[in-house]
């Protein structure tokens, strides 16, 4: 297996939500039984999420990248073990998907200091990651190729997730309000940017998981 392209935080925040390189633009088509029941799994998450949340995208993004942190971790766990079993080489597997995992985590330090969730939300996000991680780590067991097109596709709807957020924000429908230092240290953006800056850095760096973890799923179909 080849080493993948660590994608995580190689964003220039001055991009903007019209460049030719459009992040909703990729999207893996469902091609065997294990890809369609990760994609629907995905839809009906993506419903209650919608359901739920509607347009308060800051809460939604607290609660979904507590969840969203998880898979990275539970993978490199796994694959760090497998690599201690076999005695053999992961060719960049474990970095990739710790990495991944510290970056999602860095996306919840940043929005909840934007959303501010209350004792109810915090209570989601402790029964949301018990159960989410509960799920992936058996998944992962039984699937690795399915575990990992799971998140390629909970990664795409993360994207499209930021750039309804991101057009709240231009629309004037949301404050551009500045954003939190945490975000600007670890971004390394200007002094004075602003959420949309937030914004386009972090769907950016869930673009890269998107395209990682669906080309994680497609070398281990190869095997």
């Amino acid at each position: 297996m080849s080493e993948p392209e660590n994608k995580t935080k190689n964003v220039n925040a001055s991009n903007n939500a019209n460049s030719t390189d459009d992040p909703l633009a990729s999207h893996h088509t469902p091609a065997n039984i294990s890809d369609r029941i990760a994609f629907r799994l995905t839809k009906m998450l993506r419903f209650c999420a919608d359901t739920f949340f509607a347009k308060r995208y800051g809460h939604r993004a607290v609660i979904l990248e507590t969840v969203a942190g998880v898979p990275g971790m539970v993978a490199g766990m796994l694959r760090h073990m497998r690599s201690l079993r076999r005695m053999e080489d992961d060719n960049g597997w474990i970095r990739t998907l710790l990495d991944e995992a510290e970056n999602e985590r860095m996306h919840l330090m940043t929005f909840i200091e934007i959303a501010k969730p209350s004792w109810f939300e915090r209570l989601l996000i402790l029964l949301a990651q018990g159960f989410f991680f509960s799920g992936f780590l058996l998944l992962y067991i039984i699937s690795a190729k399915t575990a990992h097109r799971l998140v390629g596709y909970f990664e795409e709807e993360a994207v499209y997730s930021y750039s309804c957020y991101l057009q709240e924000v231009d629309s004037g429908a949301l404050d551009n309000i500045p954003a939190p230092q945490v975000a600007i240290d670890y971004w390394q953006l200007p002094a004075d940017a602003r959420l949309r800056d937030v914004i386009i850095v972090v769907r950016a760096d869930e673009a890269g998981h998107r395209d990682v973890n669906h080309d994680f799923a497609n070398q281990l179909a190869n095997n």
